[in-house]
């Protein structure tokens, strides 16, 4: 009998969430095949008291779990694609990436109010600083604070009256049910999305005989073309939890639309841009629309930031 397909994960409600659908689907499309999750625990799960951007890199989340895919201890890895880094280790591949959920950000606030509606002085919470850089774009006059923990933490600190609004993943809120909390879609002209917001990576040991050809079966061919060029994007940048950048991508027939964002973070430069293009060519894209931006002024932005934070 064979072995079973061991799948690492994060201990938190969204991520086993995303680790079982992943775990059902290949279970029903391979029924002979038994499928297991281990539950690891990162650096980003460790530290909560510390803003992501003050922590390290954006590989926080997916460390611990490449790790244990590197040393045989689990043989697939189910990961946030937002929190993956532009370059993933040598001897790992994406091996999928699923149809993508809804990629953009919600509000959930007190009273029902939209951000607009929002009175001034108002404190709003985001673990992100791109959300927190746009929300200082469109807001200034409200106070935005680190906010980490998983959704359920961030909810019960809005609901015990420390803070007026959220700002979280509408996917993450979608995955748990609790779309009924949500006081406002915020579309990607006004809350520009994270590199591959919504989708999942599934990531393997490259070249995995077994493991490869089941999981290539999860793959969205259309998702993986729109996240590949957003990602080719944010490698050009280099981009980072210190930075504040966006980028998303989409598909009308073979065209190609990526728009992308590079902000201070206090909200006071907001460089933004957008290019089309073949669907083909859509890590070139990713590429050409980084350079625009770069000499737009992002590249000023990019420098200062990242000295700021050694």
């Amino acid at each position: 009998m064979a072995a079973p397909l061991v799948i690492g994960t994060r201990g938190s409600r969204l991520a086993l969430w995303q680790a079982e659908w992943v775990r059902s689907t290949l279970t029903r499309r391979f029924p002979g095949v038994a499928v297991e999750l281990s539950i690891i625990k990162t650096q980003g799960d460790k530290i909560l008291d510390v803003p992501l951007a003050k922590v390290g890199g954006k590989g926080l989340f997916v460390k611990e779990i490449e790790e244990a895919l590197l040393h045989g201890r689990a043989d697939v890895a189910v990961h946030s694609m937002k929190d993956m880094p532009s370059e993933v280790p040598a001897a790992l591949v994406i091996g999928a990436i699923p149809e993508r959920e809804i990629a953009t950000d919600v509000l959930i606030a007190r009273g029902g109010l939209t951000l607009m509606q929002i009175p001034a002085g108002g404190v709003i919470g985001t673990s992100s600083l791109r959300r927190a850089a746009q929300l200082r774009h469109l807001r200034p006059d409200l106070e935005v604070v680190p906010l980490r923990g998983n959704v359920e933490t961030r909810l019960r600190k809005l609901d015990t009256g420390q803070l007026a609004a959220v700002v979280l993943a509408a996917a993450g809120v979608k995955r748990l049910g609790l779309e009924d909390r949500i006081t406002e879609h915020l579309d990607d002209e006004s809350m520009l999305p994270a590199v591959g917001q919504g989708a999942l990576c599934i990531e393997i040991r490259d070249g995995d005989p077994r493991v490869g050809p089941m999981v290539s079966a999860l793959d969205h061919p259309a998702t993986r073309t729109v996240v590949s060029g957003e990602r080719a994007f944010l490698k050009r940048l280099q981009g980072s939890c210190q930075v504040p950048i966006a980028g998303h991508g989409r598909l009308d027939g073979e065209n190609f639309t990526l728009t992308g964002l590079v902000a201070d973070v206090d909200g006071s430069t907001v460089i933004k841009d957008r290019l089309s293009g073949p669907a083909g060519s859509a890590e070139k894209i990713g590429i050409d629309l980084a350079e625009i931006l770069l000499s737009r002024g992002a590249d000023e932005i990019l420098k200062n930031l990242t000295s700021a934070a050694v």
